[in-house]
């Protein structure tokens, strides 16, 4: 039974050929570490590295390649803008859509604040309410900055419904109100243009294995300038700079760069993005709105028969190829189940580590069931996965 992957939310599979060649390539012709060696394949691997930040510099419209960080993940590069950059006695804001890689660490740093409660020596957060298709309500943000408040941290699209958050007008707000405005890319990356200087982003942390086509384990985020000197760093140590003193060295990216990198998956991530900029964002988006489009009226058709609810948007303005469903007659996990061991279907069910999300959305604690196109998928494969989800919803077990 070949599998029809439709979980691209979780992970890009596959990826492109050219990810796993730039990884082959580093372990079986480089392979030297960076920083450390006066050889010529540290230098080749140094010259490697540098070629990725400046890529991804221009990629997401930063000021300065050097400003370019490397994470093993999108949860660690917001761990390290979160708990780098807040003292106690901030106020954030983030959205009612944010995926717990953003809310633990503020949890943890802090608490969310009352409406009407005052501010206080520790971190706080408010959350921006969003409507029931995940749209954020702007009218809010006026009502909800305080005198403390330091920074808006927002995701650019949601991970559960796939709705666009409105980064440019964020970005005004920001602006206006002499706010930081920190991103969580990990759902837009690699679909949508993003451009940080145009949007006033400040910080911009994005993944490596969603849509910019690399590997796993590879992360990281991008500074402006002036955000260097406000950000302690997470993890301190061994950089191959300055290594005469035992302080970290304060400039970029060695101030947060410790420890040897995952120099395979910057490699496969730099030909994930070579990748798309030789396809085209356009063309990659125009490609998976189209099957998001061809899977919505499929499932409209469904909900119209009383057999599930679609969760947030019902068109393709303003989203991703992100769709979720719930409230179908039989058991979401059941389903989710059916259609992998019997149709070879992949999917995600749950909460999608994003519990205030589906407090939002009305599907807390059940969940929904997850569809997320990619661009390797077709409109066979969809046609396909409708197929099948009728005939699990109509014949149950």
């Amino acid at each position: 039974m070949q599998q029809i992957y439709l979980d691209n939310a979780s992970t890009s599979f596959p990826k492109p050929r050219e990810v796993s060649d730039a990884v082959y390539h580093y372990m079986m012709g480089m392979g030297s570490n960076i920083g450390r060696g006066g050889y010529a394949s540290a230098y080749a691997a140094e010259e490697a590295v540098f070629a990725a930040r400046q890529l991804l510099c221009n990629f997401f419209g930063g000021e300065d390649p050097k400003n370019v960080v490397f994470t093993k993940n999108i949860t660690e590069a917001l761990n390290v803008l979160l708990r780098g950059l807040l003292q106690p006695g901030d106020h954030v804001l983030v959205s009612a859509m944010e995926h717990n890689a953003v809310m633990r660490p503020l949890q943890l740093l802090g608490h969310e604040l009352a409406a009407d409660e005052q501010p206080s020596d520790t971190i706080t957060f408010s959350r921006v309410p969003c409507d029931r298709e995940g749209n954020l309500e702007l009218e809010y943000l006026p009502k909800l900055v305080r005198p403390n408040t330091k920074a808006i941290v927002m995701t650019h699209a949601s991970n559960v419904c796939g709705t666009l958050l409105p980064l440019t007008e964020v970005g005004a707000f920001c602006k206006e109100h002499n706010l930081l405005l920190i991103v969580d890319s990990a759902q837009s990356a690699g679909l949508f243009p993003i451009h940080m200087q145009s949007l006033g982003i400040d910080a911009l942390a994005f993944t490596g294995h969603k849509g910019l086509l690399g590997p796993q384990g590879m992360g990281g985020f991008i500074l402006r300038e002036h955000m260097v000197e406000q950000v302690l760093p997470l993890i301190v140590g061994g950089t191959g700079s300055l290594s005469h003193t035992e302080r970290t060295p304060t400039f970029m990216p060695d101030k947060f760069e410790a420890g040897t990198l995952n120099l395979p998956g910057i490699m496969g991530l730099a030909a994930g993005v070579r990748w798309l900029h030789e396809r085209g964002l356009d063309n990659i988006r125009n490609h998976e709105l189209a099957l998001t489009e061809q899977l919505l009226a499929g499932l409209l058709a469904l909900e119209q028969q009383g057999f599930l609810r679609i969760v947030g948007r019902k068109d393709v303005k303003q989203r991703t190829s992100v769709v979720s469903i719930a409230d179908t007659t039989l058991d979401i996990a059941m389903v989710a189940h059916k259609l992998a061991a019997e149709y070879g279907i992949a999917t995600r069910v749950g909460l999608h580590c994003a519990p205030n999300a589906h407090k939002t959305l009305g599907t807390y604690s059940t969940g929904t069931l997850r569809f997320s196109m990619g661009w390797h998928n077709s409109a066979a494969d969809i046609a396909t996965a409708l197929a099948a989800l009728e005939e699990v919803l109509r014949h149950g077990v």
